[in-house]
């Protein structure tokens, strides 16, 4: 199974179609880390890269490199890992545009090439539900997070708005054909994160204008059905966020 996800994600590359300027460019990286960071704009808030200066850190499935950019320029030690050899090409030459260092390896999240209790922080962002065992990922970066450390975790709910609405308009999610990808309730990444002593869960992504959709459906969504969701009461809409975002502490070897 994962020699296809290999094979996928090596010409799947995640957002690289955002920016119109050519891949590896400075611009290129500009356009990536804009965009990323306006449509995730919770993780500012939620992820406060200057907390971990000096820590150890591994980011799990980096891609093109832009929360590793993000650590490394806030001080923190930075390994990333990504199954595909394109992305952390990409990444090399994120950090070379930026004048930053990090240590960048091609690897697979079910088998890490890092010692036992070795970070501070795992960052694993938009990863499990696309390796072909899920489980065995969580395991391995549990035993690579140190006791006391901070694993993050992104995984996708089943139970969302935009699981609906790309059912009701027969609309296709962002590498929904690839070789593996999983959908959670929050009870059931809950149960995925059991080996962590403590497991806090936020519901997080909700709509916001996107550049990807175009046509009457790209109109509707960015013109009628944005508004209107974010209009409703955010009480009402939390648990139909799209990312669960787990924030999860190894408190004993």
């Amino acid at each position: 199974m994962n020699e296809r996800v290999r094979q996928y994600w090596n010409t799947h590359i995640h957002d690289l179609d955002i920016s119109t300027s050519a891949p590896g460019s400075a611009e290129f990286f500009r356009d990536l880390d804009q965009y990323h960071f306006e449509k995730l704009h919770h993780l500012l808030d939620l992820i406060h890269f200057d907390e971990w200066k000096d820590k150890e850190v591994l980011d799990v499935g980096c891609g093109a490199g832009v929360e590793v950019v993000r650590f490394a320029r806030a001080g923190a030690h930075v390994t990333g890992v990504d199954i595909a050899e394109s992305a952390i090409t990409l990444a090399r030459q994120n950090l070379e545009q930026q004048g930053l260092g990090a240590r960048l390896l091609v690897a697979d999240g079910e088998h890490l090439p890092c010692p036992n209790e070795a970070f501070d922080l795992v960052f694993a962002h938009g990863v499990v539900q696309y390796t072909g065992d899920d489980s065995r990922m969580v395991a391995e970066i549990h035993r690579v997070l140190r006791p006391g450390g901070l694993a993050v975790f992104q995984g996708y709910n089943r139970v969302s708005w935009l699981n609906v609405l790309s059912k009701l308009m027969k609309t296709p999610l962002e590498h929904e054909d690839a070789p593996q990808l999983k959908r959670y309730s929050a009870s059931e990444f809950r149960a995925l994160l059991r080996p962590f002593d403590t497991v806090d869960l936020v519901f997080e992504r909700f709509p916001v204008k996107s550049r990807l959709h175009k046509g009457w459906k790209g109109l509707a969504f960015n013109t009628l059905f944005v508004g209107t969701f974010n209009a409703l009461p955010r009480a009402w809409v939390r648990r139909y966020g799209w990312h669960l975002l787990a924030f999860c502490r190894k408190e004993r070897a």
